[in-house]
Parts: structure tokens; C-alpha cells; sequence
């Protein structure tokens, strides 16, 4: 069996997802709806980090109950460098990036998850797969939001 492979990459998925969304809000700070809404789904990447430690301890994994916001040195030397040559993104072009990265990794998440609840209802665990499908719901709707939001500010930020 190796479910504890899949909640491994699962716990990695959904703090490099709460890394991005907490990335996302810090560099949108003014744009009120993205703020706040990528704080309260990044609250939810932190409450599935924390279940997902809980459950690894059953398959002997020792795994870091508190969500860690990746450190980004190359991606802020980056925007650093942009800015000091002048060649910084518009913000909104900024957003459609983020919106497309936090698109891109919600969706490997909900994939993950579904990997894992498809491995647990192989092993008929009934708890991990209680997990997925509360968790699951929850980074699909990051990811629609984050397609909702790509398409209600590209027409304005692509065709200006």
C-alpha cells in the first residue's frame, strides 16, 4: 500500500497551494476582493496541512502539522531586478499571472486529492477517504474562483 506516498505529495501540494495563495494576497494587497479571499483559502490549505500530519501518523510519516510559506528568493530577486530596470509587470498583467499559478496549482491539488481519495477507497480507509471528501471541495473551489477571476479581468487587462 502506498497511501502514505500520496498524502505526502498531498501535504506538499497544499503548502506550496498556501504559499501561493498567501504570495498572491501580500502582492494584491490593494485589491480588496483578492486579498481577502486568498486569506480565507489559505486558511483552508493550513487546516488540510494540519488533518493531512494527522492522518500521516497512522502510515509512520512525521509530517509538519503547521502550513510554511515557502521562502521565494529567486522570485524576489526577480520582481527586485524588474523594478530597478523599469520592466515591471502591470498590475493587472501581475494578476492575470498569479490568478493563472494559483489556476494551475489549485488544479494539481484537486488532482492529488483525488489520487488520494481513490487510493483510500481502494484500501477501503474509511477516514482518509472522510478526509478527501471534506477537503477536496474546498481547493476545487479555489480553483474555480481563480478561473472565475481570470475571466472577469482579462477582457479589460488584454484588450488595454
Amino acid at each position: 500500500m502506498k497511501l502514505d506516498m500520496a498524502i505526502e505529495e498531498l501535504h506538499r501540494s497544499e503548502n506550496e497551494l498556501y504559499t501561493v495563495l498567501l504570495s498572491m494576497s501580500d502582492r494584491h494587497n490593494v485589491d480588496h476582493e483578492v486579498f481577502h479571499v486568498t486569506r480565507d483559502m489559505a486558511t483552508w490549505s493550513q487546516h488540510h496541512v494540519a488533518e493531512l500530519a494527522e492522518a500521516g501518523r497512522e502510515f509512520g510519516l512525521a509530517l509538519d502539522p503547521e502550513a510554511r510559506q515557502a521562502q521565494r528568493l529567486l522570485e524576489s530577486l526577480q520582481q527586485k531586478a524588474s523594478e530597478l530596470t523599469g520592466r515591471q509587470s502591470s498590475p493587472g498583467m501581475l494578476l492575470l499571472a498569479d490568478l493563472r499559478h494559483l489556476y494551475r496549482e489549485a488544479s494539481g491539488t484537486s488532482l492529488d486529492w483525488e489520487l488520494l481519495a481513490q487510493g483510500a477507497q481502494g484500501a477501503r480507509n474509511t477516514e482518509l477517504l472522510d478526509l478527501a471528501e471534506r477537503c477536496h471541495p474546498q481547493t476545487l473551489r479555489v480553483s474555480r474562483w481563480a478561473n472565475a477571476k481570470l475571466k472577469e479581468s482579462s477582457p479589460q487587462v488584454l484588450a488595454s
